[in-house]
């Protein structure tokens, strides 16, 4: 049959609207790189120009994805960060640092959408005991396949996950197959629900504390205080539990600080409660007898806190900010290399913790950002995070702090 010319225009009219909606689907919007405009009086790495930091970030960028970035067994197009070869093979943190990570690299890497709703699908097929819009905090490799075998969730990795999802709304927009701003706001709602306590407003450490009374259910993790991500939940959704959450982490947080590390700003692993403050864990709290030193956990807080301060202003943590600054610098001459793993809240180092760790060094970046005094020790920081590797942490960590320190850390 032969179309007429107004036949035919109207074809091409309705095919073209037919396929409109997948193509605006996948236009990245916002680009790595995006520049963001910081908080006044915050600093960059300056030894370099922003084409050669950001050329940085994307060639760490690459090496993270090689070693990291893994298909799930059987399951083609479905994706996670693999921690070890064997056994338990990735977890809900991990989860998480790869989809913020992938969000933001958008563009870098043209693949970037393929991968994130790759984890997206993997994040839910692997649900949480406790709340099944969270995550299972652990998965491993049993009879050839990917099993869930944590149970319930752990707050960060959701954290994480939700404000990925964010970003993604923001990156790709939400009217294709996976509408990211619903999904988004379905993990935020599980985590006022799960996560936040009843009576403290605060974090707890996961879903298995619904239960609250005891000690560990009531105890919160510092390094979970991702208050920038808390204000964007609150941008989201509307809800002001977010605004009393966050209050209550900078008054934990500075409590911590004044009392317990006033000389050298360090927050312990985790923290509990006791007789109305929650303080520095005693003894072994949920993980090891250095659950209330500046350990494994804690040494995200400089990242987790100094990102609200370089992106929102926010100087609640300041003083806090400043000292830990003038501590490291001053324990380490100004070298990230003498910067050890570990210390007690007074700041001796913690015994066996004599070796370096990118979990320690890299997140050293966002809290040097707050002070124009530090800019040669950041500049050191920053090369010493791009030209060493050793773990998926570290490097996870370090991906993380490298598109922040880089200014490339925009809020959804």
């Amino acid at each position: 049959m032969k179309l007429t010319p107004v036949a035919l225009v109207l074809l091409l009219t309705l095919l073209l609207q037919a396929v409109t909606p997948v193509q605006a689907q996948e236009t990245t919007k916002k680009p790595f790189p995006q520049h963001a405009a910081y908080a006044k009086n915050t600093i960059k790495p300056n030894h370099k120009n922003q084409k050669e930091l950001d050329a940085d970030v994307a060639a760490v960028y690459e090496r993270w994805k090689k070693n990291y970035l893994t298909e799930d067994i059987g399951v083609k197009g479905q994706y996670y960060i693999k921690y070890q070869p064997k056994g338990a093979v990735t977890c809900s943190e991990a989860h998480g640092y790869g989809m913020v990570t992938l969000a933001y690299m958008a563009g870098e890497d043209k693949d970037a959408k393929l991968y994130f709703d790759g984890m997206f699908k993997f994040f839910k097929v692997h649900p949480s005991s406790g709340n099944p819009a969270l995550m299972n905090w652990q998965q491993a490799i049993k009879d050839g396949k990917v099993v869930s075998v944590g149970g319930s969730c752990a707050t960060d990795g959701d954290m994480d996950i939700a404000y990925a999802l964010l970003l993604a709304d923001k990156q790709w927009g939400s009217k294709g197959a996976i509408d990211y701003k619903s999904e988004a706001i379905k993990v935020i709602s599980a985590l006022k629900k799960s996560i936040v306590h009843t009576k403290y407003k605060t974090l707890k450490m996961g879903d298995w504390s619904a239960r609250e009374g005891s000690k560990t259910s009531d105890a919160t993790r510092p390094s979970d205080f991702m208050l920038q991500h808390m204000k964007s939940y609150k941008k989201a959704t509307g809800d002001p539990i977010w605004d009393e959450v966050v209050k209550n982490c900078y008054v934990i947080s500075n409590h911590i600080f004044k009392v317990y590390s006033p000389q050298t700003g360090l927050l312990p692993d985790f923290a509990e409660y006791h007789e109305g403050q929650f303080i520095p864990a005693v003894g072994q709290l949920l993980e090891a007898p250095t659950d209330g030193s500046f350990s494994y956990n804690a040494g995200r807080t400089p990242w987790r806190i100094g990102t609200d301060y370089i992106t929102t202003g926010d100087q609640s943590a300041k003083a806090e900010l400043t000292a830990l600054n003038t501590w490291v610098r001053k324990i380490t001459e100004d070298d990230p290399g003498k910067l050890k793993s570990g210390y007690h809240l007074d700041g001796t180092m913690l015994a066996g913790r004599d070796y370096q760790d990118l979990t320690y060094q890299s997140p050293m970046m966002i809290s040097a950002m707050t002070d124009a005094k530090n800019q040669q020790w950041l500049n050191k920081l920053w090369d010493n995070s791009v030209l060493k590797h050793n773990s998926y942490f570290g490097d996870s960590i370090t991906m993380l702090c490298l598109i922040t320190a880089s200014g490339n850390w925009w809020m959804p």
